[in-house]
């Protein structure tokens, strides 16, 4: 392999390694960016607080319609 050929093929594996690099640290950097504004939001109690039940009331009634099944009885 000439010389050239094999300074060319070098030159641009570390242009695509340092591409590859450089989009990886922007991806890193905006899932970082992302967490902290997740982190730095104000948690509005009230609003989990309502969706906490909701939750709840609708796994009372899975479990309700769960156990009819296991009896035997059609709803």
């Amino acid at each position: 392999m000439p010389f050239t050929t094999a300074a060319v093929l070098a030159a641009a594996t570390l242009v695509a390694i340092a591409i590859l690099a450089r989009t990886a640290l922007t991806a890193w950097n905006g899932w970082l960016d992302l967490k902290r504004a997740e982190i730095a939001r104000p948690a509005d109690a009230g609003t989990s607080q309502a969706l906490g039940l909701i939750d709840l009331s609708d796994i009372k009634e899975r479990l309700r319609k769960l156990e009819a099944i296991a009896a035997g009885v059609d709803l």
